[in-house]
């Protein structure tokens, strides 16, 4: 990655010595504009090497690889301009969140908890709207419009799991939720079903693992305040 002039672009040189990614500062500072809550005038000298060996390294060195195979060769994202304005958001936040530059002292101070890209909170968005319904994680992209790649990335950088894991954490949220209601008549099993999960045996596995105790014992607990 290479330093230009505040009023260009970043240069980040991709998998070929003959790829290169442009991206640009205005996404950038914009990005850091809202992580900072002021507006930002002083350069940003951004340090122009990223270690690839670093887990950070190696989620910004897969990201600019997507981006540059899928724009080579008559790739998806040419035809696809709300994409690659997803990823480059992405793209923007794993630099400032990762990279070091002028400030990074001072987010580090503030302790800058950063904003998920758009594309991300849309889709979770979307998850909570239609929790009920029998979702895919390409029928979540291809509502928000990006690629499964790009959903799978963001939510790994942004919210530290798949949008699958946090679709599944959000049900198990809610069959608790029903779980704990004393006028609530479901079964178990019922409400495990409800919830997207065939498999009660597994589902109470999972439910204690999260809730540290099993849905039968919720249950109960709840029936006791009738």
């Amino acid at each position: 990655m290479a330093n230009n002039h505040e009023a260009g672009d970043r240069f980040i040189q991709g998998p070929h010595c003959s790829d290169a990614l442009f991206l640009d500062w205005k996404v950038v500072r914009r990005m850091l504009v809202s992580l900072m809550e002021m507006p930002i005038l002083e350069s940003l000298d951004l340090e122009p090497v990223v270690d690839l060996a670093t887990p950070s390294g190696q989620l910004i060195g897969s990201l600019v690889q997507t981006i540059v195979q899928g724009m080579r060769n008559d790739g998806p994202l040419l035809s696809s301009p709300l994409a690659v304005a997803a990823m480059s958001e992405t793209l923007a936040n794993l630099v400032i969140r990762f990279g070091r530059h002028r400030l990074s002292g001072h987010m580090e101070k503030k302790k800058v908890s950063l904003v998920a890209p758009w594309h991300v909170r849309r889709a979770i968005d979307y998850m909570h709207a239609n929790i009920a319904e029998p979702l895919t994680m390409t029928m979540v992209a291809d509502d928000v419009g990006v690629s499964l790649r790009a959903l799978q990335t963001g939510f790994k950088a942004f919210r530290g799991t798949s949008p699958g894991s946090y679709l599944r954490t959000i049900r198990l949220q809610a069959a608790r939720d029903q779980l704990r209601d004393p006028m609530n008549q479901r079964s178990v099993r019922e409400i495990c079903a409800m919830w997207g999960f065939s498999h009660a045996g597994r589902f109470s596995i999972v439910y204690r693992s999260t809730f540290g105790e099993s849905p039968r014992d919720t249950r109960l607990r709840a029936e006791r305040l009738r």
